[in-house]
């Protein structure tokens, strides 16, 4: 018995691969770097989910479905009420899901792409005071999410940014939400339970809670050159510094470096603050000093967390929306993981070994 399940192999999975000693992503065959390059959303959900239903399935089929199902699923948006919208949004969002019926083929999943897409944007404004914007489905989905989100098409290069985050995080093995999503599926209770029990995990602080602090740590730094300073007293007072270090990897996250190569475009269009991502790199070289001093026998390195606080800031989410907007992205690979459950594995029943006290011998 390991705790945490650590190093203890629970599934076969031909949907991703995550290599931490060499920091190396897969996604069915696919390098993460080649298909950041290649790829936007509709791609990658074509990628994961082939051969696991009934339909064949392709990018351009799934882009045309994905607009549909979000414009009819946006009538759902009208369940949320005062008290719904008091929830944080990545609640909200998880309740307004629960209202899709539960399914195992195709359309159901095609429904579970597309309500994050739609309920997140619409909790977002409604939050704030103002009115949820009907989808597109001429859009593609990361361009349609945007626009509902901020009231306008966004540009080229935002959708580009937003597809290259979702490409991202689109699967990442067996994580504590992908587990969840595969426990559920194991039970054939349905897509809809799976996702909703992966959304409960991944909201959790140690799994998907993360990116929004990355943020206020730099906004604490405040300047390039308090960089040092600040993070070594965060240190001094047994702080975390956010956005470094990984469970798995014990090099450099690839996913950060993919997403830093997506923020790019934007800052240098002049879309955001190039004096942000300026802070952030300053931050980034002396965290990696400090960490490599303060602690030479732990490989610590940039992790997923600190780029995407950058991208989804300059995108317009705000920072307690962020787990929200990791759901849209990795709802495909919790459906691909699910499937794949059902179609290929046994009902999940580990066996636990008790450790309380005896009853008294008679």
């Amino acid at each position: 018995m390991k705790s945490g399940l650590e190093d203890v192999i629970a599934a076969e999975t031909k949907l991703s691969d995550v290599d931490g000693a060499a920091g190396r992503l897969i996604i069915r065959g696919v390098s993460l770097d080649d298909l950041v390059a290649t790829s936007r959303f509709e791609d990658v959900a074509s990628l994961l989910l082939d051969g696991l239903f009934d339909e064949h399935i392709d990018a351009a089929s799934i882009r045309k479905q994905l607009g549909a199902a979000r414009v009819a699923l946006f009538a759902h948006v009208a369940a949320a009420d005062a008290t719904l919208l008091a929830l944080p949004p990545v609640d909200a969002m998880r309740a307004l899901l629960a209202r899709i019926a539960d399914g195992e083929d195709f359309a159901s999943a095609i429904n579970l792409m597309a309500a994050p897409a739609v309920f997140l944007p619409a909790v977002l404004r409604l939050q704030k005071g103002d009115t949820p914007i009907k989808p597109d489905a001429s859009l593609s989905q990361s361009a349609d999410i945007l626009r509902m989100l901020s009231g306008r098409v966004p540009t080229a290069e935002q959708t580009a940014g937003l597809d290259a985050y979702l490409v991202t995080i689109s699967d990442h093995g067996l994580n504590a939400s992908t587990f969840a999503s595969r426990v559920i599926a194991s039970t054939h209770a349905g897509l809809t339970s799976s996702v909703l029990a992966a959304i409960s995990a991944l909201k959790g602080p140690l799994h998907g809670g993360a990116p929004g602090p990355v943020l206020d740590m730099l906004d604490g730094v405040g300047k390039p050159e308090n960089a040092r300073q600040w993070l070594s007293n965060a240190l001094d007072h047994g702080e975390r510094l956010m956005g470094f270090g990984h469970r798995i990897y014990r090099v450099r996250d690839p996913r950060a470096d993919a997403l830093k190569t997506a923020l790019k475009p934007i800052f240098a269009s002049g879309q955001a603050d190039a004096g942000r991502i300026a802070l952030a790199e300053a931050i980034e070289a002396a965290a990696l000093a400090l960490l490599k001093e303060r602690k030479p026998d732990r490989p610590l390195d940039v992790n997923v967390e600190y780029y995407t606080a950058l991208l989804l800031d300059a995108l317009g989410f705000p920072r307690n929306s962020f787990t929200g907007v990791f759901a849209i992205g990795r709802t495909v690979g919790w459906i691909a993981h699910a499937r794949e459950q059902t179609l290929d594995g046994r009902l999940i029943r580990p066996q636990s070994r008790y450790v309380g006290p005896l009853p008294k011998a008679a």
